[in-house]
Order: structure tokens, then C-alpha cells, then sequence
């Protein structure tokens, strides 16, 4: 049995006044990469800020590696190997590329680690090396994802958190992303729960994916599963099948049928 690095039990989270996520359960295997889809507003992004502690779930439990985590403060959670990409990318604009890699090591006090890590960083991403003295809010949108994402990846993470890491981003570069989550995956052994919205490339690279639809998981399924179901196919990757087109809709309360 996969050894689980985390599980979410039974959690709610309001926002503001409203349930953003409705008594969701569901694990993470330790090395793996993990999606989540649904539409705009299902709740995704919720999760992720519930897992790191950027928001309070108003119940459930939340563990990592074995430890309660949740009501826990996002720094807490971050020393103990929690990394949290946010949507958007969130870089410290006037900062340069250089200062923002070392706010992501902030938490460390090994120097030669942190250097040889920045190597690292710069060979998945040798822009951010070229790119060293200028100023982070200069960078391109596809810079600044690598940006966020090498900073994560500073902390020298466990686990990392990835929200919509292709938004605004051109085809060739979200390939390129994801090419590279999937070798941070594979050869620095960084465990990922992905939540994303082109639901093709994320379940070509994840191993396992869960559906959300209006704060409650629906399904869920190894990707490669997922990926031969019909709903999957016409709701999130476009294509129909021949002989049933019209048989499926996305109801008006967005319910599977």
C-alpha cells in the first residue's frame, strides 16, 4: 500500500459567508502527482489555501506526513515541508529574480544546501540564471510562473501545492511547465497536488485525479481511468463521442448523469 503523505478528512471552509467546500475527503500518496479539477468556482483553490494554512477550515482534520496540520499558521506549515504555488504567481515584483530564490529558502539555515539547490532551480529553468539581476515584476508571465515555482522549490519541499500553473500562459510554454513539475516529481522525489484547469495536460502527467463539483469531491480515479471516462471527455476535454452527442449534459446545478 502507497504510503500516504496526506489526508484530508470530512473538511469545511467557509468563505466568507459562504461553503466553499463541502466535507471533502481524500489522500495524497507520498511521490505521486495528484489533480484536482472542476469548473471556475468549484472550490479548488479553497483547498489548496486550506491545506497550507492560508485558510481556516471550520471543520475536519487535515494531516501531513503523520502531523494535524490544520489551524495551523502558513509558516508552520511551510517548515514542515509544505510549499504553496499560488494562482497568479504572487513573485515579489521589485525584488530581483535572485532575492526572490532566496525568500523561498528563508526557513533554511544550510548555505552550501541552498546554493547547490539554486543550481538545481537553474538547470530546470536557465532563464531564471540569465535573468538574475532584474527585477521579478519585468519577468514575462511564463517567467514568473518558473519563478514561483523554483522559489517553492528553494524550500527544499515535500510537498509542493501548484494552483493553475498554465493561466495566461502561451502552448508552448504550459508544455514546458509541465514537462518540468513532472521531472521535479520524478528526480527530486517532490511530492504534487495539482489543481489546474487545462484538464488535458494535468491528468496526462498526475497518477491520480479527483472531480469537484461545487465544494464536494464526485469522482475520482487513476488519471488514466479518468481519462477514458465520457464525462471526462466531453466536460473537460472537449471531444464527444460518436453516436451520443447531446445523451450528457452538465445540468443546470452542474450534477453528473
Amino acid at each position: 500500500m502507497a504510503d500516504t503523505l496526506l489526508t484530508v478528512s470530512n473538511v469545511e471552509t467557509y468563505d466568507g459567508p459562504i461553503m466553499a467546500i463541502r466535507g471533502i475527503s481524500f489522500t495524497v500518496a507520498r511521490g505521486s502527482i495528484v489533480t484536482i479539477l472542476g469548473a471556475n468556482g468549484a472550490g479548488k483553490t479553497t483547498i489548496l489555501k486550506t491545506v497550507s494554512g492560508v485558510m481556516e477550515p471550520q471543520k475536519g482534520t487535515i494531516t501531513f506526513a503523520g502531523r494535524p496540520i490544520h489551524g495551523l499558521d502558513p509558516d508552520r506549515v511551510a517548515r514542515l515541508g509544505l510549499s504553496h504555488v499560488p494562482e497568479g504567481r504572487e513573485v515579489f515584483p521589485f525584488l530581483t529574480v535572485r532575492e526572490n530564490l532566496q525568500m523561498g529558502a528563508y526557513t533554511r539555515r544550510d548555505p552550501e544546501g541552498v546554493a547547490a539547490d539554486l543550481k538545481v532551480v537553474h538547470r530546470y529553468f536557465p532563464v531564471l540564471e540569465a535573468r538574475a539581476a532584474q527585477k521579478a515584476g519585468a519577468l514575462s508571465g511564463g517567467e514568473q510562473q518558473m519563478l514561483a515555482i523554483s522559489r517553492s522549490l528553494m524550500a527544499r519541499p515535500t510537498m509542493m501545492l501548484l494552483d493553475e500553473p498554465s493561466l495566461g500562459l502561451a502552448p508552448r510554454l504550459v508544455k514546458e511547465i509541465f514537462d518540468i513539475i513532472a521531472r521535479i516529481n520524478r528526480e527530486q522525489g517532490v511530492t504534487v497536488l495539482l489543481v489546474e484547469q487545462n484538464a488535458n495536460m494535468a491528468l496526462h502527467i498526475a497518477d491520480y485525479g479527483y472531480v469537484l463539483e461545487v465544494g464536494r469531491i464526485v469522482m475520482e480515479d487513476t488519471c488514466a481511468r479518468l481519462l477514458e471516462k465520457d464525462d471526462i471527455k466531453e466536460f473537460y476535454l472537449g471531444v464527444k463521442e460518436a453516436g451520443v452527442r447531446g445523451t450528457r449534459r452538465w445540468k443546470r446545478k452542474k450534477t453528473w448523469r
